[in-house]
């Protein structure tokens, strides 16, 4: 795809150092050390000395020995550190979930069995990827759950304990000292969950409680309202006494754990429709911002790809970041919306990538917001006015080998005023902000 030379790849951004590992769907940096979770099997975690900024050195990766399971998410507290272990590619593992109704159907309309053709069809995927699909439904899937690491000596991580979960398994989650806040897939449920964890002994995590939202628990004859897997938890931040759950289409939620034992809603806002995209992260601001209580709700980007008739849909709003006041749980209200035009990156229509939010940091000490926006790259926005965002820095990297296009991913920031920047489909980059 051409550059257009009027559109510059950074502002008050400079690159310090650039490494072409290998893609990762979350980064996190304690200390000296950055934690990788990559997104596609064989990788599992790569752990990075990153003392010299210019200079990171890997100094362990964890393999994966399941090529139908991914570990992309990893968190640290000291000494400990837990992956995820949820099922490799998983939106197309849906359709195989799907392969058995479809086979009926084509059935109940032809009279006769479905033909490989028939049934790419009615699931909407080539006909290649049929025999995958019946592959995948007959294998089935096992290894969903999470990991706990010892982590204290970093060049050889020891696996204290793994514990299963369901489904499709453990995605992006939370963690402090004492508790893990652990979003997964459970039998009896539909679609992810809250499953709190004590890991007070690393060894032997123990479950603590769960929480749902109405409709998930079919187990006990909820029914879901709405299509498919929508709604459903991402994940949550825990601010105090109250987790911040980004639940997808059903927007976002604040849950009261000052009975960790009992979660319960205590405050909700929904603003799926008229808006496509799902509430991603959801996370308080620990301080006030212009005397307000705020909270941050970034939405992930998707290809607007109607499950219904395949078709890809322009004209739909790319994935944002708001501000949310949220002084009152029982009356949350949006202050702002950031988003960018698509002139404002050369790979905003690249072939196979997205361009819209995704994520940002997931901690703050001031007033900038570091957000991913896929090929948008990663853009700075200052909060410090939280009825006016405004974008104080950005850095577009370029595609990395045969990609089209840049996809950052995941971001995350240290106390030296540095930022690192993952792509999901290759490289990762440490930066220096000038704007503070």
């Amino acid at each position: 795809m051409k550059i257009e030379k009027e559109i510059p790849l950074s502002m008050n951004v400079n690159r310090l150092s650039h490494m072409d590992l290998p893609g990762a769907g979350q980064i996190m940096v304690v200390g000296n050390y950055a934690y990788i979770g990559h997104l596609r099997p064989p990788y599992g975690t790569t752990i990075l000395d990153i003392s010299d900024p210019r200079k990171p050195k890997i100094v362990s990766q964890l393999m994966i020995d399941d090529p139908y399971m991914h570990s992309h998410k990893a968190r640290v507290v000291g000494d400990i550190m837990i992956t995820n272990c949820e099922r490799y590619n998983y939106l197309f593992v849906r359709k195989a979930e799907k392969l058995a109704a479809a086979k009926i159907a084509i059935k109940q309309k032809t009279g006769k069995d479905a033909t490989t053709k028939e049934i790419s069809q009615e699931l909407l995927v080539e006909e290649s990827d049929v025999a995958k699909l019946e592959e995948i439904s007959s294998r089935g899937f096992e290894g969903g759950g999470f990991k706990v690491w010892d982590i204290k000596d970093k060049a050889n991580p020891k696996l204290l304990a793994y514990v299963a979960t369901h489904g499709l398994g453990v995605h992006r989650f939370d963690m402090d000292e004492r508790y893990a806040y652990i979003s997964t897939e459970m039998e009896g449920f539909h679609g992810n969950i809250l499953v709190i964890y004590d890991i007070q002994n690393p060894t032997r995590p123990q479950e603590v409680s769960r929480w749902w939202m109405p409709g998930q628990n079919v187990a006990a004859g909820e029914q879901p309202t709405w299509r498919g897997f929508d709604n459903r938890l991402h994940h949550t931040m825990r601010h105090g006494n109250y987790l911040y759950a980004g639940c997808w289409h059903a927007g976002v939620q604040i849950i009261d754990v000052n009975d960790i034992t009992k979660p319960k809603t205590v405050g909700e806002y929904n603003y799926h429709p008229p808006f496509p995209e799902p509430s991603h992260t959801f996370m308080r601001v620990p301080f006030k911002v212009a005397g307000r209580d705020v909270a941050l709700v970034v939405d992930e980007e998707h290809q607007h790809v109607d499950t219904k008739d395949g078709e890809r849909h322009t004209g739909l709003p790319h994935a944002a970041l708001w501000v949310f006041d949220v002084a009152d749980f029982g009356n949350i209200k949006p202050l702002s919306c950031f988003t960018i035009g698509e002139l404002d990156s050369p790979w905003s229509r690249a072939a196979g990538g997205r361009f819209g939010a995704h994520q940002f940091q997931e901690h703050m000490d001031d007033t900038f917001v570091y957000c991913t926006w896929f090929g948008g790259g990663l853009r700075i926005v200052d909060i410090a006015n939280p009825l006016r965002p405004k974008e104080v820095g950005y850095f577009i990297p370029e595609p990395v080998g045969k990609n089209t296009g840049p996809m950052s991913n995941d971001v995350d920031t240290d106390g030296r005023g540095l930022v690192y920047l993952m792509d999901r489909f290759a490289g990762f980059d440490i930066l220096e902000f000038k704007g503070k």
